[in-house]
């Protein structure tokens, strides 16, 4: 029952990924929602924490996402890519909820683990955490 149930939710996410391929969606989002069911079948319990709260942010479910993300953060083998990653999504999911400051407590971690990180373009010229991001840079510099 289990193993039906899993792959039912392997179509699924596979699904969705075709779909949104069909409709001339962005590869690299297809490429993350398959990649994020992969990660929910096989993946360590940070890494299926993570993409959970990955889909539930993708979902417009910031609240979920923001306590799935948090509680992924408290496992301490999590990989430094990965809690980047976390961080950068509590980031988002805050300042679309309105809650700058937190926001940029969330760029201000990833720039203490990574002086060098930068947002993807389009992540960049976001217009609610894109002017938060350049700011919260601006004030730390990379280190030489």
């Amino acid at each position: 029952m289990f193993a039906k149930k899993l792959s039912i939710l392997s179509m699924r996410i596979l699904g969705a990924g075709v779909l949104l391929l069909a409709l001339g969606g962005c590869q690299t989002f297809i490429d993350r929602v398959v990649g994020a069911g992969q990660v929910l079948l096989q993946g360590s319990h940070a890494q299926r924490s993570l993409a959970k709260g990955i889909a539930s942010y993708d979902e417009g479910d910031y609240s979920t996402a923001i306590v799935l993300l948090q509680h992924t953060l408290e496992d301490e083998m999590l990989s430094r890519r990965d809690r980047i990653t976390a961080y950068k999504y509590l980031a988002f999911s805050h300042c679309i909820s309105a809650r700058e400051k937190k926001c940029q407590d969330y760029f201000e971690r990833i720039l203490d683990i990574s002086p060098a990180f930068n947002l993807s373009p389009a992540e960049a010229g976001h217009p609610v955490w894109g002017p938060v991001f350049r700011n919260v840079k601006v004030k730390k510099p990379v280190s030489k």
